[in-house]
């Protein structure tokens, strides 16, 4: 049989294993709907002994899952905060740990929070035990491996700009985005953005504008900080973002304002399809 982790039972003063019920994964839990199965155990391998704990604790995740910051951020938390309804436990595995802390505690650091102690890799069973696996090495080669978007300092917010200074900076650029971001309200009070994005134009031959899309998604996410800056009320606004991608990490190096009564943006990126270099 599975052994439970020892930092379960010195946290819920419990035999976990022995007292468990099978409950559906509530509504509030959308990070953990679609994984491949409907109940979880509860209590769960967090140690939290209600339901009402369980979303509270979980939702503070929900945003670092949305960052996409590692392709088995989903698969980790939700085997902790929502553990599939088996005979027994099944932990994530140390690799799988690792794997998802080196690519994600970076995103939680840019938000201004530590890799948190709960969730120490040294408490995750070897992959010699029975536990779940990261996908195999196999995985990245059947799958387009993306730039990273990464966290870094905001660029300040351009407003006034001439058209050719705009065609200079796209020279010197690999992709270019028309952003709409607007703010909205939680159930939670937490503040959210709308993020819809539009590829405008770009030179970075090898990328297709839904997946420089996906990207800047991401690099919104990931430098939450840069969104509150651009969205000081309600009222949605569009900008232009402007980057390169440097070793596999993407950069954002320029902000646009697109103001309707201001046509330089517009004029820019009209004549770029015809502008030569130098």
């Amino acid at each position: 049989v599975f052994a439970v982790n020892g930092f379960l039972r010195v946290a819920t003063g419990l035999d976990i294993g022995l007292s468990t019920k099978c409950v559906v994964i509530p509504k509030e839990m959308g990070m953990c709907h679609n994984i491949g199965y409907s109940e979880m155990r509860l209590p769960n391998l967090m140690g939290h002994t209600s339901m009402a704990e369980v979303i509270l604790k979980s939702t503070t995740w929900q945003h670092l899952v949305h960052t996409d910051c590692h392709p088995h951020v989903r698969t980790f938390l939700c085997s902790l905060f929502a553990p599939i309804c088996l005979d027994t436990f099944i932990h994530p595995c140390r690799s799988m740990c690792v794997a998802v802390r080196d690519s994600c505690a970076p995103v939680l650091r840019c938000h201004g929070h530590p890799w948190p102690a709960s969730l120490d890799c040294d408490r995750f069973p070897g992959d010699e035990d029975m536990c779940l696996a990261p996908l195999t090495k196999d995985y990245k080669h059947l799958h387009k491996v993306l730039p990273k978007p990464t966290c870094q300092t905001c660029p300040a917010v351009e407003e006034f700009f001439t058209h050719k200074r705009v065609l200079e900076v796209f020279c010197d650029s690999n992709f270019a985005v028309k952003v709409k971001l607007s703010k909205k309200r939680t159930a939670f009070e937490d503040q959210e953005y709308n993020i819809e994005c539009q590829v405008e134009f770009i030179t970075q031959g090898s990328l297709l504008p839904y997946e420089t899309q996906s990207m800047i998604q991401q690099w919104l996410l990931i430098n939450e900080k840069c969104i509150e800056r651009m969205t000081p009320t309600h009222r949605p606004m569009v900008y232009l973002l402007v980057g390169n991608i440097e070793e596999g990490i993407i950069l954002v190096k320029q902000v646009y304002r697109w103001q309707r009564k201001d046509s330089q943006l517009t004029l820019a990126t009209q004549k770029w399809r015809y502008h030569k270099c130098l």
